[in-house]
């Protein structure tokens, strides 16, 4: 098979990390009002392993300078820009995670341009600067990047970066964002990227970057044309539970967005969804008996005139904690990972449209560029 596969592996979220410390009361009530505001053989197709972070992040290695120094990043749809902490940071998430060294790197060079770069779990500022980056056997020349001086949040992120996906228009003004230049480049033969999400196994999820790997679902993708090419965005007809529509009544926009870890949404639906499952404010998260969860109706998401049904084992996560009150509901007033395990999604960028279809494995989620692909049920 030409092209490569990059594995991600899963592990303890940030969440649960934060809760084991007493943290998370902490956490939620300072980042409560952050939002995102950066919002198959095929030739040239690479994969390349994910960590998944339990409905936190999937991330994956890559590598930056020469000699190569590594970093995990989150592949992030929902921004453009690919940044690391660097040896001039010395706020405290930089402590705590890798830090690039440019005087290590025999072929960095200093663009100097400041950057200031807000997401919804923290803040970067810093600098940019160029530098070889290596995803798997993937080697980018030249690559514009963030090196950080101060960051704010984002001290427990199971991650030491971003790698942005979205289109350029998310990333610094003048800079082309990774997968743009891999493209541009002729590293990829096509300019689709795909995500396969297991959220049942630790090891097995994986970035397609190039194409789609088809063993990863089943069924055909069903591809939706992206409605603004800024943001992975969609138009969704209507959101249904229990046969009643709860939300999207003469249909909405919608975000696909693999840096988030929740489904955002109008307070008056995430409410209505929240009556329906009897779920009850335990601290600053909702949560239902687990012993309830098997009877709990899905969520069906209308796209393109085609129902996708999110069970309950999806919309809710079972966490440590009190006895009967410990499987929480990761709702708050986009489209992020958790909920949507279970089908797969491909990306695709010239002609913008998205696919998706059902996993080959029932638990898990594959995404694609550009278009966006949805696998059939």
């Amino acid at each position: 098979m030409l092209g490569e596969r990059i594995p991600l592996t899963k592990i303890k979220t940030m969440r649960e990390t934060l809760r084991e410390k007493n943290l998370l009361t902490e956490f939620l009530e300072r980042n409560t009002d952050y939002r995102m505001q950066n919002f198959a053989h095929v030739p040239k197709l690479s994969l390349h392993p994910l960590r998944n972070y339990l409905d936190l992040a999937y991330v994956g290695n890559i590598s930056i300078g020469t000699p190569p120094q590594q970093f995990k990043v989150l592949f992030d749809t929902g921004s453009g820009d690919l940044w690391v902490p660097s040896i001039y940071c010395y706020s405290p998430p930089c402590r705590t995670h890798k830090l690039f060294n440019p005087h290590a790197s025999t072929t960095f060079r200093l663009s100097g341009r400041p950057v200031d770069l807000t997401y919804g779990s923290g803040r970067m500022v810093g600098f940019l600067g160029c530098d070889t980056v290596r995803i798997g056997k993937l080697i980018d020349m030249v690559q514009p990047f963030g090196l950080s001086q101060s960051q704010f949040g984002m001290e427990h992120a199971p991650f030491d970066g971003m790698l942005g996906l979205g289109y350029p228009s998310l990333a610094v003004r003048g800079t082309t964002p990774v997968f743009d230049n891999l493209k541009r480049r002729g590293l990829i033969s096509q300019p689709v990227f795909a995500f396969y999400l297991s959220t049942q196994k630790e090891n097995g999820s994986m970035v397609m970057l190039g194409g789609v790997d088809h063993r990863y679902h089943k069924g055909e993708l069903q591809w939706i044309p992206v409605s603004r090419p800024h943001y992975w965005q969609i138009t969704m007809n209507r959101i249904t539970m229990n046969g009643l529509v709860l939300g999207c009544f003469r249909g909405c926009q919608a975000i696909v967005d693999t840096g988030t870890s929740f489904l955002v949404g109008p307070s008056t639906l995430i409410n209505a969804i929240r009556r329906i499952i009897g779920a009850r404010l335990v601290g600053h998260e909702y949560a239902v008996s687990c012993s309830s969860v098997a009877r709990l109706p899905p969520i069906i998401f209308t796209i393109n005139g085609k129902d996708y049904p999110v069970p309950p084992q999806a919309y809710i996560r079972k966490v440590k904690g009190q006895p009967w009150w410990n499987c929480r509901n990761p709702w708050a007033p986009a489209c992020g990972r958790g909920p949507c395990a279970g089908h797969a999604t491909p990306l695709q960028m010239p002609q913008s449209p998205c696919g998706w279809a059902s996993a080959s494995h029932k638990t898990n989620h594959l995404r694609v560029r550009g278009s966006l692909g949805l696998p059939s049920s």
